[in-house]
């Protein structure tokens, strides 16, 4: 593109007030960083505008607010120095050109006003470092003094100014490089690459929920093993997820070797984020086998075996959520549940029958779908015809699923039976036999051995108090 090509796509935008605000006040304005690397790269990202004036950024949104037809609120964030305004569903930020100086011990920047070239210099990547001028003067110019746009051509992330100092003054800017790796599926180059692996143990300093935010955009890139691989290779990962790096690697015993779950884990997370934006999802993708580390034994005869990593799996699903500080909430349930679920369509696959679709269908609930895609998502076999086997015995599962819960209605269903219902016919106060007796009704439907009805239910309740030695009332049914 050329410069009047920036020009006339410029003009269709937002840009057209601020550029009549900045020249009413007499500013020099500029819209800097992920638009304008988006726009280069013909990304759609019109939801957030970055805008540097050379002066006050506070006073510019003021004067654009008051010259938009929607007249919007601004929103002033005096400690920052900066201002937000929302228009037409776009954030639009304003900011003051400044420069940064930064202390060893936190990624807040001591701050005072510069130039342009100063605010430039502070970006952390060439790719974010480019500029659009938004003055009458040289309106839709580029301003690229890092040869960004080279290194948009070349799919490159660089820093402007040496690696270390960007990387240790604003460790934060390590996930981000690895963030925009795997969102553009882009390079980092070798001497940045060594400068994170180097200044890896800067990110102690970083808060749990940032490193978050990083990390779910990680998980949501088209293709996440990208970060995830470069997170392991610099060594991040180790200090926000050892649980999984602990799956690295393949043990010997007798000449017999288990596969790696590290990878094997990666490749689950690629196959599942092709069918789902569901990013707690691709968490449980994530998170399905952690269990396998502390439960793994080799067994002669039936060589390594992870028994019970399930179960063990969804109790550790419970520590990383809260060592990160992610949400406690049901967000971190459903993991859980997917992860101690995350076998058993695998073995009911294996022969499929009414009882344990019944127990899969209750289990799981109104989640059951999103399992049997984490599980087709788990089939990571190179062997065609092995996948083709899977990918067919798991159709089967889908059709028994549709024709059990059509006929039995299980999901998410409660016996007909209630707890008052017993305590009334046998005369009961609260106690265990009434927890005993629910149980083996909800069993028995699940088993197949009584209807999900009243009276085949009362039935079986009737027998079962009896074989406990309690006698009924007279008036009960």
């Amino acid at each position: 593109m050329n410069n009047s090509t920036y020009k006339d796509a410029l003009k269709n935008e937002v840009f057209t007030y601020i550029t009549k605000a900045a020249t009413q006040l007499k500013l020099e304005t500029y819209v800097i960083g992920g638009f304008v690397r988006d726009f280069l790269l013909q990304r759609n990202n019109k939801k957030d505008i970055d805008i540097v004036a050379v002066a006050s950024g506070i006073e510019l949104a003021k004067k654009v607010a008051s010259l938009l037809p929607t007249k919007p609120k601004v929103q002033i964030f005096k400690t920052y120095g900066t201002a937000m305004l929302r228009y037409n569903d776009t954030e639009i930020e304003f900011v003051g050109a400044r420069k940064e100086s930064y202390s060893e011990n936190s990624r807040n920047p001591n701050v005072e006003s510069g130039s342009l070239k100063d605010d430039q210099n502070r970006r952390d990547f060439t790719i974010n470092a480019m500029a659009f001028s938004l003055n009458e003067g040289n309106f839709g110019e580029l301003l690229d003094p890092f040869n960004g746009i080279s290194d948009l051509q070349n799919k490159s992330i660089r820093t402007p100014l040496n690696p270390d100092i960007t990387y240790s003054d604003d460790p934060l800017r390590m996930l981000r490089a690895i963030r925009f790796a795997s969102q553009l599926q882009f390079k980092i180059e070798i001497e940045s690459l060594q400068s994170i692996t180097k200044n890896a143990k800067r990110l102690e300093i970083i808060t749990k929920e940032r490193i978050v935010t990083e990390l779910n955009k990680i998980l949501l890139s088209p293709k996440p093993s990208i970060g995830l691989q470069l997170l392991f290779k610099t060594k991040l990962l180790h200090q926000i997820l050892p649980e999984l790096v602990a799956l690295q690697g393949v043990e010997y015993e007798q000449g017999q070797g288990h596969k790696d779950n590290f990878y094997h884990t990666l490749e689950v997370v690629d196959n599942i984020s092709e069918n789902t934006d569901n990013l707690w999802l691709r968490w449980s993708a994530l998170l399905h086998d952690i269990g396998k580390a502390p439960t793994k034994r080799f067994e002669k005869g039936n060589g390594w075996t992870f028994h019970g990593h399930e179960f063990v799996g969804s109790k550790m699903v419970y520590k990383i959520f809260k060592r990160l500080k992610m949400p406690l909430n049901e967000k971190m349930k459903y993991v859980q549940k997917i992860v101690l679920l995350s076998s058993r369509p695998i073995v009911i696959a294996q022969e499929v029958n009414d009882s344990a679709v019944r127990r899969l269908i209750f289990d799981a609930g109104e989640d059951l779908e999103d399992l049997l895609i984490h599980c087709e998502a788990d089939i990571t076999t190179k062997n065609k015809e092995k996948k083709k086997r899977y990918l067919n015995n798991f159709k089967l599962v889908r059709e028994k699923v549709k024709e059990v819960e059509a006929r039995d209605k299980i999901r998410n269903f409660q016996p007909p039976i209630s707890g008052e219902l017993i305590m009334k016919t046998f005369n009961l106060k609260p106690c265990r036999e009434i927890g005993t007796i629910k149980e083996a009704i909800k069993n028995a439907i699940l088993d197949g051995k009584i209807k999900n009805e009243y009276n085949a239910c009362y039935d079986f309740m009737l027998k079962k108090g009896e074989s406990l030695g309690l006698t009924t009332t007279n008036n009960s049914h």
